[in-house]
């Protein structure tokens, strides 16, 4: 209850600021399938080009709160921390073996949550073409959870005055679907990982396509 009566002072407060910072423009490959309403549990996916991407993230889906896997990068900073564990970050420390985050993840979920993940797990660097190879853990997590995946495209373009922010919401990939019997756990899960970072890649150039007919 406290993360998602936080989260709506954070909404209510922030709308005017994030309008002006992201000026966001919103696309969708099926919005018959896939709107910004959220219904049930779900993981939501999206590529990373910015410590941004989460609060574009929570404006887009303003409905649901959304419970992001967060680097210790950004939860050990003083203050930031604080703040996005009061808005209901999952700490998730890469230099640890400590899976703990992913117990949480699960705990999310089976109350009907949403969790979020950016599943390349860390910004570009320079010289590297995004989005960068997806780690496992949200393949892992939906097929162990049986949880539908949203997967979310944006390009980045944060705080220009200039250019509005565009996003693209895809259709939900469904692990029941994607999962072979004839296939071991390891080779389910690597398959989904690559059906996952697929679908951002499409989203991509459905996103660049649709922007280039608008002029």
């Amino acid at each position: 209850m406290f993360y998602f009566l936080f989260n709506w002072f954070a909404k209510i407060t922030g709308w005017p600021i994030q309008f002006i910072c992201f000026r966001k423009k919103i696309y969708y490959e099926n919005k018959a399938v896939q709107s910004r309403r959220i219904r049930g549990k779900a993981i939501l996916i999206s590529n990373h080009l910015s410590v941004f991407d989460y609060p574009v993230a929570i404006f887009v889906f303003w409905r649901r709160t959304l419970r992001f896997q967060m680097s210790e990068l950004v939860m050990d900073k003083p203050g930031l921390g604080l703040l996005l564990r009061m808005l209901g970050g999952i700490y998730v420390n890469r230099n640890t073996h400590d899976y703990g985050f992913m117990a949480k993840s699960e705990k999310i979920l089976s109350k009907g949550g949403v969790v979020g993940i950016c599943p390349e797990g860390r910004l570009p660097r320079v010289g590297e073409t995004p989005p960068l190879e997806f780690k496992t853990g949200a393949a892992y997590l939906a097929l162990t959870t049986d949880t539908p995946i949203v997967p979310l495209y944006t390009d980045g373009s944060y705080f220009n005055l200039k250019k509005r922010a565009h996003v693209m919401i895809g259709t939900p990939i469904i692990p029941s679907e994607i999962a072979d019997p004839a296939l071991s756990d390891k080779e389910n899960i690597a398959f989904l990982t690559r059906v996952m970072r697929d679908k951002i890649i499409d989203l991509g150039q459905m996103l660049n396509e649709r922007t280039k007919k608008k002029g």
